[in-house]
């Protein structure tokens, strides 16, 4: 039989049609520059603060257990795809060069606004 179809030839009909929250959002990928944010209402009338460009992170040492805000230097390595390195992608497991040395973003700058970040050696 032709897909979309029942076995009796009629058609298979949806029962109703998306909401707007249920609805795909376009990606937010989060670029390396001068700090820029916005905000998205969510359903229930909340909203959520999502980073397009940003130029620091909150740095974690594992060692003394401090945190600063320093600033992003360039993004060195995207162990998920290497393409959004060369596009200096800030996205969860990328690796960046900062004051402090190399670190590895911890969270999802595009979903909470932030960039925090642990140091590496």
């Amino acid at each position: 039989m032709r897909t979309g179809r029942k076995i009796t030839g009629g058609k298979y009909r949806k029962a109703r049609k998306k909401k707007l929250s249920e609805y795909r959002k376009p990606p937010r990928l989060v670029l390396l520059g001068p700090e820029k944010k916005i905000r998205i209402r969510m359903r229930g009338g909340k909203f959520k603060v999502s980073f397009l460009k940003t130029n620091k992170a909150n740095v974690t040492d594992p060692k003394t257990n401090t945190t600063k805000v320093v600033e992003i230097k360039n993004v060195l390595e995207v162990p998920s795809n290497r393409f959004l390195a060369r596009k200096n992608v800030l996205v969860k497991g990328a690796i960046i060069e900062t004051e402090l040395g190399k670190a590895r973003i911890t969270n999802r700058p595009g979903q909470e606004g932030q960039v925090n970040a642990v140091l590496i050696e």
